[in-house]
């Protein structure tokens, strides 16, 4: 049975209603947290649930002000508090850390205490930013120069829409976006691209063998032929990845949610965003290289 994917219209229903649920739930107010100015924060837990007045007013009274940060939804007895950004700039972070500590420490079990000052953590975003964008862009060459100039826009504008929707989860989750997180959006990109491949092969290889098929019936039959092992594949990553997201811990729980989120849309976008876009830039099998036609009878 030959499952219709692919639409002559390319299926443009689908990045439109992702488009308003992003409006609707983003507020003008939310944003990513890039840890560029510095970071200092300090991780406590209790043997029971956190009484918040009682640890807030202890680090109040030796004059420091702290933000509360977001931990895993579900957790009680453990909270993590970042210094405010004037405290960074103000304080040395060790020390300011120090006073939590001894503020707390009675009462609490300190898990962890993590400083990166604001010059390092600018360089290492910077860095990481630029590791993500030259990736992104090795790979859409290679596509590009692999197969026909279509398939590499169909690569790039999948990867693209992965790597932005992943974006907008930090944002309407408030994750912490950090090198870690970065890390993440690499894995995505990869991933995407991974799958992508695979069918656009597929494709390729049928555009050799089914010339009078319409682009539309060729697609459908490749994404079919591909089905079982794009479902497989990321049935399996998202098993691993949702328990990641469990019982991972704090420490993991930004970028593995990260990780899931890409799984999910990494997967779809291959076949509704990658082939959806070979309709629109108006593939046809008669634009197959030469290079690949004298492959092609070389293997008959």
């Amino acid at each position: 049975m030959l499952i219709r994917i692919q639409r002559q219209d390319g299926n443009p229903q689908c990045v439109a209603g992702a488009q308003r649920v992003m409006q609707k739930r983003a507020g003008p107010g939310w944003q990513v947290k890039p840890g560029a100015a510095g970071t200092g924060d300090v991780e406590f837990t209790s043997p029971a649930a956190l009484d918040g007045a009682g640890w807030r007013d202890a680090v109040s009274r030796v004059g420091l002000t702290v933000v509360e940060r977001q931990l895993p939804r579900g957790t009680t007895n453990t909270a993590k508090i970042d210094m405010t950004p004037e405290q960074r700039a103000e304080w040395c972070q060790q020390v300011a850390i120090k006073l939590v500590e001894d503020a707390i420490g009675a009462n609490y079990e300190i898990r962890g205490t993590e400083s990166v000052g604001p010059k390092i953590g600018d360089e290492l975003m910077r860095s990481g930013i630029w590791a993500v964008l030259a990736t992104m862009g090795a790979i859409v060459l290679y596509v590009w120069f692999r197969y026909e100039w279509q398939f590499g826009v169909g690569a790039l504008i999948a990867m693209l829409h992965d790597v932005i929707s992943t974006l907008g989860i930090f944002v309407l989750l408030q994750l912490d976006f950090s090198l870690t997180a970065l890390a993440a959006v690499l894995t995505i990109a990869g991933y995407s691209i991974n799958d992508t491949v695979v069918i656009f092969d597929r494709v390729r290889e049928n555009m050799r063998r089914y010339k009078k098929l319409s682009l539309v019936d060729l697609l459908n039959l490749s994404i079919n032929e591909t089905l079982s092992r794009t479902l497989m594949t990321s049935g399996t990553v998202f098993v691993a990845v949702a328990a990641l997201v469990l019982f991972g811990g704090p420490v993991l729980y930004s970028f593995s949610v990260a990780m899931l989120w890409g799984v999910i849309v990494g997967t779809y976008s291959s076949v509704w965003i990658a082939c959806a876009a070979l309709v629109y830039l108006k593939l046809r099998p008669d634009q197959l290289r030469p290079a690949d036609e004298e492959a092609a009878k070389a293997k008959a």
